[in-house]
């Protein structure tokens, strides 16, 4: 792409820009703009103070087109599939965050969702923010792989994001904001699929989303998820696990709890 050439630092931002290039590292700037370190960093704090580029995570950076420079960054999902193989890190988009791409129309999250294997500290970067969110045996969550204006992202599937919702509720916004994703999304979901996407989870998190989806209409998905419950469902479980409240209802199909008026949010 580059010439051997000693090139100003702007210049190499274009010329990065002119061949379809989005981000790259500090290792890959310093080489090619041949200069010391210390003077590669402070040219790209300056380039950084100009909105230019921006950085969100060390040693890697990104190429902020003008239509993104009132937020300071590249948006999320044109610049984590490209950090995560910086990082050699297994991933993918999930709950509030992939329900948007299967046709949840409630407002936009704050943050991006990202879920790995382990928990790492809130990316900032202008106003974007990424949430990372530690899942179990990831590798055996079933994704999908979608485009975006950069290239392509991996997603947990619709029937693995349902899942998602509803074990990490907390950060989904509470039990009416998930019934209500759930009422959205359900049109999408395979019962067959459902079902292999448990597999992966906790047998609790199948018992609380059939009972959530029969509550919003959606029994019509769940006869197979129904089964795999009675088959390995061993005690019944909250539907609200870390709040002791009085439980208004008991649901033998389900194995579940409620221990919570559910009010699906529209």
């Amino acid at each position: 792409m580059c010439s051997v050439r000693k090139v100003r630092a702007r210049e190499l931002i274009v010329e990065y820009a002119a061949f379809g290039k989005h981000h790259f590292t500090f290792s890959e700037f310093h080489s090619t703009l041949g200069t010391t370190a210390v003077a590669a960093r402070q040219a790209l704090s300056r380039l950084i103070r100009k909105g230019e580029i921006a950085s969100p995570a060390r040693g890697f950076y990104v190429i902020v087109p003008p239509e993104y420079r009132r937020i300071g960054c590249l948006p999320a999902d044109e610049f984590i599939p490209a950090l995560m193989e910086y990082r050699n890190t297994t991933y993918y988009v999930g709950i509030l965050s992939a329900a948007q791409y299967f046709g949840a129309a409630h407002q936009r999250p704050q943050q991006f969702q990202v879920v790995l294997a382990r928990n790492r500290p809130v990316i900032a970067c202008g106003k974007v923010k990424v949430a990372f969110v530690a899942r179990k045996n990831i590798d055996a969550v079933p994704t999908v792989r979608l485009n975006n204006p950069r290239g392509s992202i991996v997603v947990s599937s619709v029937e693995a994001t349902a899942l998602d919702l509803v074990g990490y509720m907390h950060r989904a916004g509470g039990v009416d904001r998930v019934a209500g994703l759930l009422s959205e999304i359900a049109d999408e979901l395979n019962a067959n699929r459902l079902v292999a996407a448990s597999e992966s989870a906790s047998i609790l998190w199948a018992q609380r989303l059939g009972y959530l989806l029969e509550l919003v209409g959606a029994a019509r998905k769940t006869a197979l998820l129904k089964k795999r419950v009675h088959q390995h469902a061993r005690n019944f479980t909250k539907l609200l696990p870390s709040i002791d409240a009085k439980i208004i209802e008991r649901s033998k199909e389900w194995r579940v709890l409620v221990n919570a008026n559910v009010d699906p949010e529209e």
